[in-house]
């Protein structure tokens, strides 16, 4: 039996549609593309390229593990914390993996001459764009920052959206692919949340009087 029969058998997904589902960019997509392709250069695909290992799973699993140990001997706040932490990274890591499994679409960074002239670089499985598994770790980071305070809240979420479309910038993917993919992360995370066990405490802003 195929990876994606046994994918689509576990999660009693019908085979009435065959798998891989091909997938097309919109309009828009494409002119965001061929924009970038036209107007990039070394310089920044490289700067591009580097800020995205900020949210490649690897990284972000060794960090959740490294996190999630070091946390053993603090309060049950934090042990909470690291618990939803690593279990969000992994669903997190999981979840594209099994989409690419299902759907098919070519990346942008394959369909431009122009683009390769001008410093961008192949990324990744060549029809594995949909969706953006960095955009999606992303995705539920911002989400779970809703737990902190204002400030810390606003400089998370403004590092997740960045690095997220440094995945437009090297046309690793097409637009929507890292909407989706922020989209899907976020509502990951809002759904684990609901887990007695991995639910963390909002962290509130100290008051006068707690100061």
């Amino acid at each position: 039996m195929s990876v994606r029969r046994t994918f689509a058998k576990v999660f009693g997904l019908k085979q009435s549609r065959p798998f891989p589902v091909s997938v097309k960019p919109a309009e828009v997509d494409i002119e965001i593309a061929q924009t970038i392709a036209h107007h990039t250069s070394p310089v920044p695909e490289e700067i591009g390229r580097a800020l995205a290992w900020g949210a490649d799973e690897k990284l972000l699993l060794i960090l959740a593990a490294i996190g999630w140990v070091a946390s053993r001997g603090g309060g049950e706040q934090l042990r909470r914390a690291a618990n939803h932490a690593l279990l969000v990274t992994v669903a997190s890591s999981l979840l594209p993996h099994g989409m690419k499994l299902m759907f098919d679409q070519t990346r942008p960074d394959r369909k431009t001459v122009i683009g390769h002239v001008h410093g961008i670089s192949f990324s990744g499985k060549r029809d594995d764009a949909f969706p953006s598994g960095h955009a999606l770790h992303m995705g539920a980071l911002a989400s779970a920052a809703g737990a902190f305070p204002a400030g810390p809240r606003r400089t998370i979420r403004a590092i997740a959206v960045s690095l997220s479309l440094t995945r437009v910038a090297i046309l690793a993917h097409w637009a929507s692919d890292v909407l989706a993919g922020f989209v899907l992360g976020a509502v990951l995370e809002r759904l684990l949340r609901l887990g007695p066990v991995t639910r963390p405490k909002p962290l509130k802003e100290k008051t006068d009087a707690d100061r």
